[in-house]
């Protein structure tokens, strides 16, 4: 059964802290989920990336809740 989870880049404090970027994924397992997760964070952490500096992704389900997230400080 397929589920929504929102996937949101957060910026560090000092480019201004906030949510940078929200991205809805439907995929079939919180597994997936966070995999994408992990794939927006290591191309939000390169070098030649436009955005300001990512601090964290975090994964939310359907209801809000944060049910995975990954920082740099990790």
């Amino acid at each position: 059964m397929f589920e929504i989870y929102r996937i949101e880049t957060v910026a560090s404090e000092e480019a201004g802290g906030g949510v940078i970027r929200r991205i809805l994924v439907r995929v079939n397992s919180l597994e997936k989920a966070k995999e994408r997760a992990l794939k927006v964070f290591s191309l939000a952490r390169r070098p030649q990336s436009r955005e300001p500096e990512v601090e964290l992704v975090r994964v939310l389900n359907g209801a809000g809740y944060e049910v995975f997230s990954i920082s740099a400080r990790d």
